[in-house]
């Protein structure tokens, strides 16, 4: 299942790193590139991609991953890290 997940779609509002959005995002694993949880232009393509793995396209979902990435730990920092995480955390909390 593909996920298109839009910057409206979204909880909450983030800044965009205008100088930086023409640069490759999240694509699939392995990616050991730092990720910026500050920035929509990588946010929406990691929301994408976690989305669509669980084969969800609903908003509390989404809402869900939001939540955990703005309580994710600082030291996961590479993108590979942020999916794992997000995709771990998600499947625990819907599991419930």
């Amino acid at each position: 299942m593909t996920v298109t997940v839009k910057a409206s779609d979204l909880k909450f509002k983030y800044p965009r790193d205008v100088e930086r959005r023409h640069e490759q995002k999240f694509i699939s694993l392995p990616d050991p590139a730092g990720f910026n949880r500050h920035d929509l232009y990588e946010i929406l393509p990691m929301m994408n991609a976690v989305m669509s793995e669980l084969g969800s396209d609903d908003g509390q979902v989404l809402h869900l991953l939001e939540d955990i990435l703005n309580e994710m730990p600082g030291f996961i920092v590479t993108r590979g890290e942020v999916y794992g995480y997000l995709l771990g955390s998600a499947r625990e909390c819907l599991i419930q």
